[in-house]
């Protein structure tokens, strides 16, 4: 790990999502789901482009919004259910922002998992990019699968338990030696945003 600390810049937890609010935070996520990150870009554009001065829309807004609206934005119909149930969770209250500063992330984890669509990968990130969390290790992202195999020289990409294994010296700093972790696996490959 230390040779890529050497090779890489220090990291920058700016990916499209510092400063965000939880809520714009976990819209962008959903739009973002298993797209390029080209195409998610244009497509978010697209629907805050359906709000005053292209903003993000309050949770009230979002669901005044006809879903045929946020379709023709180029929103796939599960994500758009996927928003609205967003929206539903943080105007009754079942996700409350509030307190996510006093939660650990495991906590964290538990109140966003409540809204469809959003698993551990996306909560991963959220975690991350969004709350700033130090010791984060995302077992189901395939960049850092296939950098902890570069990093240890394995035969195959590891799986969830031997990735924690593997990264536990990281501890408390994952977040960070995720960051070198996705530099790694990118060599050669522009396909981060």
């Amino acid at each position: 790990m230390e040779s890529l600390i050497g090779k890489y810049p220090k990291p920058e937890f700016d990916r499209g999502q510092k400063g965000l609010i939880p809520f714009n935070a976990l819209i962008r996520a959903i739009v973002f789901q298993q797209l390029s990150g080209k195409a998610a870009r244009t497509i978010l554009d697209r629907f805050l482009a359906l709000y005053p001065k292209g903003r993000f829309p309050t949770p009230q807004e979002l669901l005044d919004t006809p879903e045929g609206t946020i379709r023709a934005a180029g929103i796939s119909s599960q994500k758009a259910s996927y928003l609205r149930d967003l929206a539903e969770k943080f105007l009754d209250g079942t996700v409350n922002p509030k307190r996510f500063k006093s939660m650990t992330d495991e906590q964290v984890y538990e109140h966003v998992v409540q809204v469809k669509g959003i698993g551990p990968w996306t909560t991963d990130m959220f975690l991350m990019f969004t709350l700033g969390r130090p010791d984060i290790l995302p077992v189901g992202d395939l960049g850092i699968q296939k950098g902890i195999q570069k990093v240890f020289g394995l035969k195959a990409l590891p799986g969830p338990a031997e990735m924690q294994k593997l990264a536990k010296p990281w501890q408390p700093y994952r977040t960070i030696a995720c960051w070198y972790i996705w530099r790694l696996a990118d060599e050669g490959n522009n396909s981060r945003p």
